[in-house]
């Protein structure tokens, strides 16, 4: 029994790091590509522009990796193959929230480095979250 409860906190651990991670990748490209750069990143809600700050960066990347955290958690209770099912659904949401930044960024420039975020937070957590662990 102590093996399994030091098994879950050591998981537990690890999904909290990658998390933060992905977070923290987030936020080091929209420093570097936004102020550093000096790109006013920008998208387009309705008729107006809304410029994209780095609380809101690390709000989305951390609510993303949670509710992904969350899936994981509810496959590898549910079904044969958890790993797998979780990162054919978590490329698949990634996929789909590419169209967001390709939709309603502003310029090229913004676009671009919106889509480098997606695809950032999305490797950290498809790769990352389940960790290392051998799955059938």
């Amino acid at each position: 029994m102590t093996n399994d409860i030091q098994h879950t906190a050591v998981r537990r651990t690890g999904r909290a790091i990658t998390i933060v991670a992905a977070a923290a990748g987030a936020l080091l490209l929209w420093t570097v590509d936004g102020p550093w750069a000096g790109l006013d990143l920008a998208v387009h809600q309705g008729d107006t522009t809304r410029h994209i700050g780095p609380a809101a960066v690390a709000l989305t990347a951390l609510v993303a990796g949670l509710a992904a955290g969350g899936l994981l958690t509810l496959l590898e209770r549910t079904v044969r193959r958890p790993v797998r099912t979780y990162r054919i659904i978590a490329s698949i949401v990634l996929i789909l929230s590419l169209a967001g930044p390709l939709g309603s960024g502003v310029g090229t420039s913004s676009r671009l480095v919106l889509l480098a975020i997606h695809m950032t937070v999305g490797a950290a957590l498809i790769i990352g979250l389940p960790g290392r662990r051998n799955y059938r």
